[in-house]
């Protein structure tokens, strides 16, 4: 699981059969300050997640796919928790 905040909306017309009324998001991963890191990717989202909120994701493809209850889609990347906060103590992750 990745800590990860939602930059953006992704918007297409045209996709995958298996992706048809899926959600999908731009988000980024964050470390524990919040701070952002890396490359944005684009990850699926049936949990009606919206952008600003902070995130697990999971980018293991069986996971992902399982995840939003559609097999044998072409997904690697899936929110699968909307975090409501976080309690960290200082320690190395």
């Amino acid at each position: 699981m990745i800590l990860s905040k939602v930059v953006g909306d992704v918007v297409s017309t045209c996709k995958h059969p298996t992706h048809e009324a899926i959600k999908l998001l731009l988000v980024r991963r964050i470390n524990a300050e919040g701070e952002e890191r890396g490359a944005p990717l684009v990850a699926v989202d049936v949990l009606d997640a919206g952008v600003g909120d902070t995130v697990l994701l999971t980018l293991d493809g069986w996971a992902a796919m399982t995840a939003v209850q559609r097999m044998k889609a072409p997904i690697d990347a899936a929110v699968i928790a909307i975090v409501d906060s976080i309690e960290w103590d200082g320690g190395e992750p």
